[in-house]
């Protein structure tokens, strides 16, 4: 289990959470309830230079994992701009190399490996970076990463390594009442990644809901937790289409803390619609079912 995290809390920009990315004490203390909570790693939202907030964030959270026998990776923000991307990519890959992977830097010992290598996500936004000129750069590093790209594999498949689910309520579209919690989307992604991607590395995906009236991006759009029933159920699905001697190496709580986009999960699940404790699939007992206040 591994968790998304969006490390720019405390910049002007977002909303007041109460906290900085940037508070060790604070990172600690998450990472050691992520822990208590079946998680083992947070992948934190990262954009090289174009925010040095979040980059001294990522710093913190890294060395402070460390510490705390914890795991962190990075997943990169693809620019929006259509110039210059891919040589933006490139060398925002090596800054990140040199900085957080070199045999000298600070908490290295904390990145996310898997076999041994690195593991890197991409979040594509613009998508006018030639990732085979990327995979190329970084293929010289000394233990090179694995790529891994949200969503089913399009026509630059051969760039990555493989491909994690990202929340999203599927064919239908964002429904008014939420209702539409992304069970066709994540079907259709297991099906057709077992049948048709099995040598990629298959990331999983699990959410409590979406709401994103908090943010200053935000279109009206939601996800209901359905009384926690949202989290079970995207937490369970994969299991449908991967047999126990086969399971997905990761599987991504989408968020830990993006109480912007309401799919924050580190202050607790949503409440029970009957106040009962909810059941967390991803422990074997019951948290806390207080929502954030950030949450609805």
């Amino acid at each position: 289990m591994i968790a998304l995290y969006e490390a720019w809390f405390g910049h002007p920009k977002h909303i007041s959470v109460g906290y900085s990315t940037q508070d060790p004490v604070k990172i600690g203390s998450q990472i050691e309830k992520a822990k208590s909570m079946g998680i083992s790693a947070f992948v934190v939202d990262w954009y090289g230079d174009r925010e040095p907030f979040i980059d001294r964030s990522y710093a913190v959270i890294q060395k402070i994992a460390a510490e705390k026998k914890f795991h962190v990776a990075m997943m990169y923000d693809e620019t929006d701009a259509d110039d210059g991307a891919t040589d933006e990519a490139i060398a925002d890959f090596k800054f990140f190399h040199d900085t957080y992977l070199s045999s000298s830097a600070p908490g290295r010992t904390a990145y996310l490996t898997y076999q041994g290598r690195p593991v890197i996500f991409i979040f594509p936004k613009g998508r006018h970076t030639d990732w085979e000129r990327v995979r190329q750069s970084v293929a010289k590093w000394s233990n090179p990463p694995w790529l891994i790209e949200e969503n089913l594999p399009g026509t630059d498949a051969n760039a990555f390594d493989g491909f994690y689910a990202w929340i999203q309520p599927g064919p239908k579209g964002w429904a008014a009442d939420g209702s539409n919690w992304g069970e066709p989307y994540l079907r259709e992604f297991y099906e057709k990644m077992h049948s048709k991607f099995a040598d990629k590395i298959i990331v999983g995906a699990a959410w409590a809901g979406f709401d994103d009236s908090k943010a200053s991006w935000g279109l009206n759009r939601h996800i209901s937790a359905r009384c926690g029933q949202t989290l079970a159920d995207t937490f369970n699905l994969w299991r449908k289409y991967f047999p126990a001697n086969d399971l997905l190496p990761y599987v991504m709580v989408e968020t830990w803390n993006d109480h912007e986009e309401g799919t924050a999960i580190e202050d607790g699940l949503p409440p029970r619609c009957d106040n009962q404790p909810v059941q967390n699939p991803l422990t074997t007992g019951p948290v806390a079912s207080t929502a954030s206040k950030d949450q609805h």
